[in-house]
């Protein structure tokens, strides 16, 4: 995997801390998959990596900001949205990109991406959402579909979960998309629009977590999971979000729901210094 990966031809080699491979995800797992896509989307949106900054919390997906070779910060559980907010509003020229897990973004980290979304900060987040908590044992998550099985709900989930595409809209994000690992090209060209939108952008990525999530609900392996994406994933590109709620085993709309202009938080606070210099 070195050899491969540090060949000069090798597309992103100038973004991989490569002294930290291999990696520790899981076989079959799909974080590596969506990272690999993030940063050809970095690399051919021609960012300066002197001027992006990728921040992440805990869990198998927080682990992606420590294999990025960016200014990069691997914060508290939870709170990766309200650092990455610190850091846009202290260094505005930055890029500042937010990349981890559904149980630390949409659970414990709920209340902070409701507010960010709601308040148009300048920042992108990719939710890799593989349905349950996948670091610490399986256990049901916000986003566990209704009836799935995870360790801490042996005979099915009872909680409605969360549809992440529509809580992110119904707060405020001006640009909403999903795809799966499987869809690679599509999840690029996402990306790439993701980080030259201004303004608070969200994009969930539907990913394999075959060791816990995918072994208790029949679908054992990477492979089985995909099959899956591959025969269930429907692209709809402008679907209403509060339509692309997941059942277990249910289909998976995908595509860009969500494109919007509307002043950012700076933009609002510029405009409120300028009116309090006229008075």
């Amino acid at each position: 995997m070195s050899e491969v990966m540090t060949r000069p031809d090798y597309p992103v080699s100038d973004c991989l801390r490569e002294e930290r491979m291999p990696h520790i995800w899981c076989p079959g797992c799909g974080t590596g998959t969506v990272l690999n896509c993030f940063l050809n989307a970095v690399v051919k949106s021609g960012i300066d990596l002197d001027k992006l900054a990728v921040v992440s919390g805990i869990g198998c997906a927080g682990r992606a900001a420590g294999y990025i070779k960016v200014d990069s910060f691997h914060t508290t559980h939870g709170r990766a949205i309200p650092f990455a907010t610190g850091l846009k509003l202290a260094k505005p020229e930055l890029k500042v990109v937010i990349f981890s897990g559904d149980g630390d973004l949409i659970a414990i980290g709920g209340n902070h991406l409701i507010h960010a979304a709601r308040r148009n900060i300048d920042i992108t987040v990719i939710c890799v959402n593989n349905f349950n908590y996948g670091m610490t044992g399986g256990q049901m998550g916000p986003t566990t579909p209704l009836t799935a099985r995870t360790s801490t709900s042996p005979l099915g989930n009872t909680e409605q979960p969360f549809n992440v595409p529509h809580l992110a809209a119904t707060c405020g994000a001006v640009y909403v998309a999903r795809w799966t690992s499987l869809h690679v090209r599509p999840l690029e060209r996402t990306m790439m629009e993701a980080l030259n939108k201004k303004g608070f952008s969200f994009v969930e990525v539907i990913t394999p977590c075959p060791t816990l999530y995918g072994r208790n609900n029949k679908q054992p392996s990477g492979l089985d999971q995909m099959r899956y994406y591959k025969e269930m994933s429907v692209i709809q590109n402008g679907a209403d979000p509060k339509d692309v709620g997941i059942d277990l085993g249910g289909k998976i709309i995908v595509g860009k729901f969500v494109d919007i202009e509307r002043p950012t938080f700076t933009e609002l606070q510029e405009e409120a210094l300028k009116r309090a210099g006229k008075q």
